[in-house]
């Protein structure tokens, strides 16, 4: 069930979490894969954003409306829609590189295999998430799981191209960013 009231607190100390490093990596991946379009799925404020070139289409989606407010305040170019994000406003193939951020780790099975569900319909080369790993399932604090996601993942029939730890700072602890690549 989503807790408005949580999501909003999130929103407005959001930037304390802003990560230069991870925005950073963010673009220089979709430079790297000369990736034309981005879908941040779960963006909050979008400050994951913030380093993407003007060039590429930013897209984010989140379901929680004052942190899209401040994305598109941060990122005045971006295309920010409010949506769940088990249904994702954008065509089938539609977007280069799709990726999420400590979302998939926040939500309850059924909605994270609609997610994903989603995340692989509206992705054209690659899907990236980054998230807390280690036994499905397991609740480690508040709202947040450890899950295999690469297992999820290969229900889908994807492998990893890539993976490596950002390590944790003091409000997060260490995810694992795993690249996939889909078929073209």
């Amino acid at each position: 069930m989503y807790d408005v009231s949580y999501w909003d607190e999130y929103a407005r100390s959001n930037e304390s979490r802003y990560s230069e490093e991870f925005a950073t990596t963010i673009s220089n991946m979709l430079y790297d894969l000369q990736c034309h379009s981005v879908l941040e799925v779960g963006c909050g404020t979008g400050i994951d954003l913030l380093k993407i070139n003007q060039d590429v289409l930013m897209c984010g989606a989140d379901l929680n409306s004052q942190a899209l407010c401040m994305a598109k305040r941060l990122n005045p170019l971006g295309n920010f829609q409010r949506c769940t994000v088990e249904q994702l406003p954008y065509a089938d193939s539609s977007i280069d590189f799709v990726f999420s951020h400590g979302l998939l780790s926040c939500l309850d099975d059924t909605i994270l295999v609609g997610t994903m569900s989603e995340m692989y319909r509206v992705a054209r080369r690659y899907i990236m998430d980054c998230e807390m790993l280690g036994d499905d399932g397991e609740v480690i604090d508040g709202p947040f799981y450890q899950r295999n996601m690469q297992a999820r993942w290969q229900c889908h029939g994807l492998q990893p191209i890539r993976t490596q730890t950002i390590p944790g700072a003091a409000h997060l602890v260490p995810r694992t960013l795993q690249l996939y690549g889909l078929d073209e």
